[in-house]
């Protein structure tokens, strides 16, 4: 009975340890968006077209993608999100490849989100 509940124990610890990796952008608030790196990698036309508050464009598609990441501190929370989710989880495995450790996928990308604002 012991050994169950410490297996238990350490399930839940490793658990709660375990960083998010994706995330449904309907469910991330205004809030939660100033208080991490915001990266929208959607095309400049695309970006133009609309994109969240404080979000930096960075093209998935430069051939510059990884050195426009530079300047930021390896640390930061960042939050990807394209158009819909492809480019957006390429673009997070390709952060993380490059050091990076807290990097969210925001599922659902900028459709999702514009189809929440319209409903609200």
């Amino acid at each position: 009975m012991k050994m169950y509940r410490l297996g238990l124990l350490l399930l839940i610890s490793v658990s709660a340890c375990a960083q998010i990796t994706s995330k449904p952008i309907t469910e991330v608030s205004r809030t939660e968006l100033k208080s991490v790196v915001l990266v929208d990698v959607r095309t400049p036309e695309e970006y133009a077209s609309g994109h969240l508050d404080n979000a930096m464009n960075v093209n998935w598609n430069d051939t510059d993608f990884a050195d426009q990441f530079a300047a930021i501190s390896k640390d930061k929370t960042i939050y990807v999100y394209c158009k819909k989710g492809g480019r957006s989880a390429k673009a997070r495995k390709k952060l993380i490849s490059l050091g990076f450790e807290d990097v969210v996928d925001l599922q659902g990308g900028y459709d999702a989100y514009k189809a929440k604002r319209v409903m609200e």
